[in-house]
């Protein structure tokens, strides 16, 4: 394919700082498109850069491993190499790591499927997941998927126990998201929120996803501040009132176990409670 370079593509593509930052962007929506991958156009309209710019970025994340075309060559999407540097990430004391031991207890006790998500901004993204039996849909798919904070039972979670300031400002800048997805209303969003918030967990049944249920508790650091949520993904009738508590209490005893194990000082942890707010840039 014969792409065309114009003087502004070839001066955007000689600053280091500003490339490195499109390859990043690029992976961040390669990260949320669809598994089978997605078009160049696609990529570079939802980057905010040109195409001769993306195709350039890709040819490159190619080059190291970290991006693949599939059959056909047409569609770009994430390559193993990706994933295994993601997986090596972070501290042996970080979250990941200290959570990996709850979620394999939790999904063989329940025989579940157990999700561990962070804030990321405006998101939640699922830091790491354990598969049950049963064959399951998710809003956020594999580890390194994400929803916007509201959707779901993990990311609601976290979105209610926000400070106030926090809260607000995030569901005035997700409500038009939730309701492209067929989410309900503002005042439905913050009833649930209150609930879950006075009595510390949430179980979602929406239909959104036919089929489909679970729960969600939050996990606080050693200050009070809500730094993830543990959650069950199932079938609907397995969250059925007489098997609801019983994994409400297993969530919540691993959740507060998990709390008081957090390394202060793990770089994830920062990330989740000072980011900023304020609508993304393009690349």
């Amino acid at each position: 394919m014969e792409l065309s370079v114009s003087g502004s593509d070839m001066a955007e593509n000689s600053s280091p700082v500003s490339s490195a930052r499109r390859a990043l962007g690029l992976l961040r929506v390669l990260a949320s498109g669809d598994s089978a991958g997605m078009r160049l156009i696609d990529v570079a309209r939802q980057a905010g850069c040109s195409q001769p710019a993306a195709h350039r970025a890709l040819r490159d994340l190619a080059a190291e491993g970290f991006v693949e075309q599939g059959k056909g060559g047409k569609r770009y999407r994430l390559a193993l190499d990706f994933f295994v540097l993601a997986s090596r990430a972070g501290h042996t004391d970080g979250l990941r790591d200290l959570a990996r031991p709850a979620l394999l207890r939790l999904s063989s006790t329940l025989t579940d499927t157990v999700f561990l998500l962070v804030r990321s901004g405006y998101d939640a993204v699922c830091l790491d997941r354990v598969e049950g039996p049963f064959p399951i849909r998710s809003f956020t798919g594999d580890i390194g998927g994400k929803v916007p904070l509201g959707l779901g039972q993990g990311s609601p979670t976290i979105l209610a126990h926000l400070t106030e300031g926090e809260r607000d400002a995030v569901i005035r800048y997700n409500m038009p998201r939730l309701l492209d997805r067929g989410l309900f209303d503002e005042a439905v969003l913050r009833n649930m929120l209150e609930v879950a918030r006075h009595q510390g967990w949430m179980d979602i049944d929406t239909g959104l996803i036919p089929g489909m249920a679970g729960v969600g508790v939050p996990v606080f650091d050693s200050r009070g501040h809500v730094v993830a949520a543990l959650s069950v993904g199932t079938l609907s009738n397995r969250l059925r009132s007489n098997r609801l508590p019983g994994i409400v209490n297993l969530l919540k005893a691993e959740a507060e176990a998990l709390g008081r194990r957090l390394n202060p000082f793990d770089t994830m942890l920062r990330g989740t409670l000072s980011r900023e707010l304020r609508p993304r840039e393009g690349f």
